[in-house]
């Protein structure tokens, strides 16, 4: 299973719930935590992302970094 995971901004983070409601794997959710602007923001909540890259492509703020781990070779050295 590919992994990945994603880094958000979350001081710029205006909590508008785009990038929870499009990621596939429920992986992010809203922080109980207030940002200095007077917002809850975005999470990752579990570890289960797959850098599928949904949402940073909605993000309209555009503070969404997605890392995605390389992927194994299925070959092992002989």
């Amino acid at each position: 299973m590919i992994k990945g995971t994603v880094l958000i901004q979350e001081e710029l983070c205006k909590g508008c719930e785009l990038c929870i409601v499009t990621c596939p794997q429920e992986s992010l959710g809203l922080s109980s935590h207030i940002n200095k602007n007077g917002y809850r923001y975005a999470e990752l909540v579990k570890t289960n992302c797959t850098g599928c890259i949904n949402c940073a492509i909605v993000c309209p703020e555009a503070i969404i970094t997605v890392y995605r781990q390389p992927k194994q070779s299925a070959k092992k050295a002989v």
